[in-house]
């Protein structure tokens, strides 16, 4: 395989349904890695067949792992920078050559999208504190953009269990340069990544005050 610039990673759990799609249209803009992370739908050999190198876990290690062994298998590609997206459609491929121009023709080092609208309240109150903090608009975007410089300097993708944040939020407060740029897509309509309601909510603020003490700890 040919050392592409361009990495995408896509985590995805039973996903057979959407996930051929999303592979085909993100492989016009680099070499595609979907995490099969336990999936008992055949999800791996639908990605296989249109194009991604298959990452396979046999059994579901979750979304974080999903993500940093995929941000491992890039950087063993070659690859300069990543992009990390959804497999469900939720996030609109034709972006990604947005996140390339950006990522490698303008050399910029983390590049994060911005949902049009927060789904769940916690997202709302948690973002505020991040924008707050690190002025960052939607820390919770599944598509985002690293040089794998930045994976590496980290030690990895995820040590905490930051719902796929802590390397965006450590690589701001080494003083990383970022650029913000919207995002669209479909909206989902059957299993959220984070769970329903009441369980997603307090995910996300346990798993969002995790990544600031580990900041806060590193920044001690």
């Amino acid at each position: 395989m040919d050392r592409p610039e361009l990495a995408i990673v896509i985590p995805a759990l039973n996903e057979a349904a959407t996930i051929g799609p999303v592979v085909k249209a993100a492989t016009a803009f680099g070499q595609v890695f979907v995490v099969d992370d336990g999936s008992g739908d055949g999800t791996g050999d639908v990605a296989r067949a249109a194009g991604a190198v298959v990452v396979r876990h046999e059994t579901s290690c979750g979304y974080e792992a999903s993500l940093g062994d995929g941000c491992a298998a890039a950087s063993e590609s070659g690859a300069k920078a990543v992009v990390t997206m959804d497999a469900d459609g939720e996030h609109d491929p034709a972006l990604l050559g947005e996140f390339r121009r950006l990522l490698i023709d303008e050399d910029v080092p983390l590049v994060l999208g911005v949902r049009p609208r927060r789904q769940r309240l916690a997202e709302s109150i948690m973002g505020l504190l991040f924008r707050w903090r690190y002025g960052v608009s939607d820390a919770l975007c599944g598509m985002k953009g690293y040089h794998l410089d930045l994976y590496r300097q980290n030690g990895g993708f995820d040590h905490v269990g930051g719902v796929g944040t802590e390397l965006a939020v450590q690589s701001i407060r080494r003083g990383t340069r970022f650029h913000e740029i919207p995002v669209s897509g479909n909206r989902r309509v059957d299993r959220p990544r984070f769970g329903r309601a009441l369980q997603s909510n307090l995910r996300i603020v346990c798993s969002l005050s995790r990544v600031m003490r580990l900041d806060a700890a590193k920044g001690q």
